[in-house]
């Protein structure tokens, strides 16, 4: 009997958990989606289809997609819903069980995504059948095009790069999101080139985005990149996500400093400041390597934003290895930090060690980092009192984010997607204060 095929989603609505590139992966989906003639839905309860792009970063991710899968198939137990992302592609049966789970599609296969839900058969749900070990799937580079890359934000978000090499012993990523690629340069070249003809400010992102060009027979490095995207686009501001510490090259560094059109941010992952814990971690410097970045980094660019990752209850992390990460970051010049709590992952090294710190004793150190970081950065917003910054300003109203990654409150609503001068008259909890010079 043959097989009868008919479109069965009319309205799509995609919800994204977690990182920039997911967000990046997000749009690329909605414009598969759209161009097979599909209606995207701003409601999610009118949804036919609901796509979750999930992350797996740590346990809480995981429960908050467990419980947006509960409540889209509460609030609406008609929607066919679709899995995908990060969590999909690590354990794809535990989230094909949930009720109104329909497809869950890993990483590997997102761009059949638009082709299975537009001609799809009456059929059970259906599994990418990636397991967690096999890193070395084949994962194409799902990528929006540029009219879709930002939505409705001022500052739009291009992925030039995706998937990791590196083996920490404690992060899933590399096994979801496969290995290290590189979107080409004319590529790259030709989004910035259109996306600067609409916004003020493009923010390059990537799972490992100092690793882009990377790959064997590629002679461009991202400072290579960056310095063409300068020089054959009209982009007014570049900003650059997060790179790894020892990717932060003196070519890299010196190219920041010296061009007014790369915001003055830099955002290295840490994970720890004590040497043991960086080893167990399996990651690939040294605190003094670290230091060396950052200082290099703060003696070219005095104002910059100088942010990182930290976790914190590392397996067999002790109260003396605490110290020294605490003391090692009280050290340095951060101006922000974001602050995890160790998660066991399964199927990473971490999760067999034999000493798991307690909850509780996670929680305390969580919250001596951040208690420590929102003092440098109220330090740091404090110096800029009385003094100007170029800032772009956002849909929100009043709102605006300086070169130097500070959140800003004008005194009087301005157009969004503007690149202003503004001088700082105060600062509040969390923000600073100031007008349009």
């Amino acid at each position: 009997m043959a097989t009868h095929y008919n479109r069965v989603v009319e309205k799509y609505f995609v919800q994204n958990f977690g990182c920039r590139a997911t967000q990046a992966d997000g749009a690329a989906l909605e414009s598969l989606l759209a161009a097979k003639g599909l209606e995207a839905s701003h409601d999610r309860a009118a949804a036919d289809l609901v796509v979750l792009n999930t992350c797996t970063v740590t346990a809480s991710a995981d429960d908050d997609v467990r419980h947006t899968i509960r409540r889209v198939h509460r609030e609406n137990p008609a929607a066919r819903i679709l899995v995908t992302g990060c969590y999909a592609q690590r354990a794809p049966d535990e989230l094909a069980a949930m009720p109104g789970v329909r497809w869950v599609v890993g990483n590997s296969h997102k761009t059949q995504i638009a082709d299975l839900v537009s001609l799809t058969p009456a059929a059970p749900s259906y599994h990418s059948h990636i397991h967690i070990g096999d890193i070395f799937a084949q994962h194409d580079f799902l990528s929006a095009p540029v009219e879709d890359a930002a939505g409705d934000r001022t500052r739009p978000n291009l992925k030039i790069q995706d998937g990791c090499n590196n083996r920490c012993s404690f992060c899933i990523i590399p096994y979801v999101r496969g290995r290290s690629r590189s979107a080409p340069a004319e590529q790259v070249i030709d989004q910035v080139r259109a996306l600067s003809a609409k916004y003020r400010e493009v923010v390059l992102s990537g799972i490992n985005l100092g690793r882009w060009g990377r790959e064997p027979g590629s002679s461009m490095r991202l400072a290579d990149l960056i310095r063409v995207l300068l020089a054959e686009t009209d982009v007014e501001r570049l900003r650059l996500s997060s790179v790894e510490p020892m990717d932060f090259s003196d070519d890299l560094l010196g190219l920041m400093a010296d061009s007014p059109r790369i915001a003055k941010h830099v955002h290295a992952p840490l994970q720890s400041g004590s040497d043991r814990i960086l080893r167990r971690m399996h990651r690939k410097y040294r605190p003094r390597h670290y230091a060396d970045r950052v200082l290099k980094a703060r003696r070219l660019m005095p104002d910059a934003a100088i942010g990182a990752d930290v976790m914190v209850g590392f397996p067999g992390e002790t109260d003396v290895e605490f110290e020294e990460s605490r003391t090692f970051i009280a050290s340095l010049p951060f101006t922000y930090l974001h602050v995890f709590t160790y998660s066991e992952r399964p199927g990473t090294p971490a999760v067999d060690h034999p000493d798991s710190v307690p909850m509780p004793v996670r929680k305390e150190r969580n919250r001596v980092l951040r208690d420590l970081a929102a003092a440098k950065n109220r330090a740091f917003r404090e110096h800029f009192v009385g003094r100007t910054l170029s800032a772009v300003t956002l849909h929100e109203p009043c709102a605006a984010l300086s070169t130097n990654y500070l959140k800003i409150r004008l005194e009087t609503a301005h157009e969004a997607n503007r690149l202003v001068s503004v001088e700082v008259t105060g600062v509040t909890d969390d923000a600073l204060c100031a007008r349009i010079h």
